[in-house]
């Protein structure tokens, strides 16, 4: 029997290396093959404007981002380097928090989820402030457990140090903390050190760490934590909880979305389950999975939800989700565990596949298969087109000695965009803007490019369509237009969307309301 144990354990660590080396790989090296999606050239423009702080999120992304295209250049590999690093650091914290709780048996299962779920191998790959986000959310819930179930004094320190660089990263990290009180409030163990001096340093740390946003804040009117509160909340009322509850089964499969709401409503029957210190420490996984589903959920009643809100949410939902199944291995499972147990590789196997079919096919293109026109979702032609738009700047540079500036007539995706594929970046950065000239939103644009500091100039336009430049808050505010060029972007023969350009000369500012 020991020998079968041993050959189990062996074989499982086999399947994890295997699942997380194949991930990595795919991850780097897809990484630097494929066009950057339009929001990772946003965040690059940040990282080319470095501040405290932005309108739509905390600068960690910026920061990750320029540390990765100062050591790797700027090109997809630089921008999304970060992305990986913070992988892996969610990855080691996830596995220790599980080996802490469950054992190591579950440990390693939680690894390959790390892997293999949608959710932690896109973040792992795209450089979004989910990355970051999620690596701090996993390491400020282990430190939080080191503290509040091993009674470690000294890991309070680190768990606000975790949350600090996480609220630096995305705000919803909060809602961790405020988990975390929660479980404080209803455990009776816990609650001895409300009465200790510990957890409210550890909380002056994190303020400490995430002050200067609220500086960056201050002197910008509160715009970013208007844009992240009120200006949502002013949004039309529409149900969307539908949304929320899909977001969730495309994040984490539908196989673990069972497996989680399973695990979040009993109670673990791993191996190392039935331990006092593991039972509490199973309550703090689910205080810290409901509550920030909770709030998403309440909000999603009312309003619009976005695809990635619940992912660094399930971070703590992981390790019960493992025990869950390494439990239902050791006991025997009934009814739905019966088939989660049976399900469960084979999802990781297919989700693994899916993962390199549909990287190569963004990279190399899949004889026969076309492409979607929305190029916004499924990055495919920006190179191209930024090669294009550049080409024309220069021609009319060389012919009039003026140089345009280059405006993507949306809030921020052609002119992020735009600007990381021209052919002298910094040229672009500085010489790019949106449609918050006209009328428009443009978010970190509209600080980057105020409209009043653009008068006079001459406008190089870009649409996907004619029509979107012959609107009457175009002709309102430009002297002079030329005529509406319009070209197709291509691949391998096949053409992916059309786009259009017309120059503007004299820009006269927005159009009055």
């Amino acid at each position: 029997m020991r020998a079968l144990k041993i050959d189990g354990e062996r074989a499982s660590w086999i399947f994890a290396i295997g699942i997380a080396v194949y991930a990595i790989a795919l991850r780097l090296y897809f990484g630097a093959h494929i066009d950057l999606m339009p929001e990772e050239t946003y965040y690059w423009n940040y990282s080319r404007h470095p501040d405290i702080g932005y309108l739509d999120h905390p600068p960690m992304v910026a920061w990750l981002i320029r540390c990765g295209t100062a050591l790797f250049g700027n090109t997809e590999f630089g921008v999304r380097s970060g992305a990986a690093a913070c992988a892996a650091v969610a990855a080691f914290f996830i596995f220790r928090l599980t080996r802490n709780l469950f054992g190591e048996a579950s440990a390693v299962l939680a690894l390959i989820m790390t892997q293999a779920l949608p959710f932690f191998f896109l973040s792992g790959m795209l450089m979004t402030p989910d990355a970051p986000l999620t690596a701090a959310w996993a390491a400020s819930l282990h430190f939080l457990e080191r503290a509040l179930i091993g009674g470690r004094a000294r890991a309070w320190w680190w768990a606000g140090l975790c949350l600090g660089l996480g609220m630096l990263s995305k705000y919803t990290i909060g809602l961790l903390g405020l988990a975390a009180l929660i479980f404080m409030l209803n455990d009776r163990q816990s609650r001895s050190w409300l009465r200790r001096w510990q957890p409210y340093a550890a909380a002056l740390l994190a303020f400490a760490i995430f002050a200067p946003v609220i500086v960056w804040n201050a002197e910008h009117h509160w715009i970013s934590f208007a844009f992240q509160t009120s200006r949502r909340l002013a949004a039309a009322p529409r149900f969307a909880f539908h949304k929320l509850v899909a977001a969730s089964l495309v994040l984490m499969t539908p196989t673990i979305f069972v497996a989680a709401m399973i695990a979040l409503t009993r109670t673990p029957q791993s191996a190392g389950a039935a331990r006092a210190d593991a039972r509490r420490g199973a309550r703090l996984l689910r205080t810290a999975v409901w509550v920030p589903l909770a709030v998403f959920a309440a909000f999603s009643l009312r309003r619009e939800v976005k695809l990635d809100w619940t992912g660094a949410s399930w971070v703590a939902a992981l390790p019960l989700i493992a025990a869950e199944i390494i439990g239902a291995k050791r006991i025997g499972a009934r009814g739905m565990r019966v088939w989660i147990r049976a399900a469960w590789m084979p999802t990781i196997v297919v989700m693994s596949l899916l993962y390199g079919a549909g990287l190569y096919y963004l990279a190399y293109g899949i004889a026969g298969v076309g492409y979607s026109k929305q190029i916004e979702l499924l990055p495919v032609g920006w190179r191209q087109l930024g090669r294009r738009i550049d080409a024309v700047a220069q021609d009319y540079r060389r012919k009039t000695g003026v140089m345009p500036l280059v405006v993507g007539m949306d809030r921020y995706v052609m002119a992020s965009e735009l600007a990381f594929y021209g052919s002298d970046q910094i040229l672009s950065v500085a010489n790019t803007s949106s449609a918050h000239l006209f009328g428009g939103e443009g978010l970190m644009y509209e600080q980057w490019f105020p409209a009043k500091l653009q008068r006079g100039r001459t406008l190089l336009l870009v649409a996907w369509n004619a029509n979107s430049l012959a609107a009457d808050s175009i002709k309102s505010a430009v002297g002079d237009l030329g005529p509406v060029e319009c070209g197709a972007l291509t691949r391998d023969g096949r053409e992916i969307r059309d786009y259009c350009y017309r120059i503007g000369r004299d820009y006269r500012g927005p159009p009055s309301h």
